[in-house]
């Protein structure tokens, strides 16, 4: 393994707006963004004990793709009110590989680009062939138990990923789901203490 930073083929952002919502017209769109990267996979097709390098990237990767989807809303980091990962590995990777990119690093450039953060990032991992969608799991910032901010978006990069390439995905939303009204904590009652209330 000689290659040192990531060897990006691709990147995509997308920008999802909701306008109505069943028959509902809303007063002002709830919106989020992905940011998702396509680069290769540097343990395809093999087994490695030491996942380091990929946590590694992620922090590089995850600094990029955040700054990038908040920049697709267009506010402030601190306007962010949910956010979300995930990503995908090709056939011939691991789904550990995904995990790598997710879990031991990428948290911290994420909060450090939306003004903090407090609750856990709601995260999901899967294998797949080019086109292969996931729902990137999205929840409240300061505080997982925000019902209003339960939701997820679908993200699928047509020629990705290849069998040797990994997809990351970083997800930001400026408000809740249209119409949130199943009950629970409200954003005007978050402490931001324990990342749950």
């Amino acid at each position: 393994m000689t290659d040192t930073k990531p060897q990006i083929r691709t990147i995509y952002t997308i920008v999802e707006e909701t306008c109505i919502d069943g028959v509902k017209t809303l007063e002002k769109p709830t919106r989020k963004a992905a940011c998702a990267v396509v680069f290769k996979n540097p343990y395809a097709g093999q087994y490695q004990e030491d996942l380091s390098l990929l946590y590694d990237w992620s922090g590089e990767l995850g600094d990029l793709l955040t700054k990038k989807a908040v920049a697709a809303l267009g506010i402030a980091p601190e306007a962010v009110q949910s956010y979300g990962k995930a990503a995908i590995s090709g056939m011939a990777g691991e789904r550990e590989h995904c995990a790598a990119l997710m879990h031991p690093a990428l948290g911290k450039p994420i909060r450090a680009n939306v003004g903090g953060g407090k609750a856990l990032l709601p995260s999901a991992k899967k294998l797949g062939a080019p086109g292969t969608a996931i729902d990137l799991p999205l929840g409240h910032k300061d505080a997982a138990f925000v019902r209003s901010h339960f939701d997820a978006m679908e993200v699928r990069i047509p020629d990705a990923p290849m069998d040797d390439e990994l997809v990351l995905i970083v997800g930001v939303t400026d408000s809740g789901r249209p119409a949130p009204r199943v009950g629970g904590l409200t954003v005007d009652e978050i402490k931001g203490e324990d990342g749950l209330r």
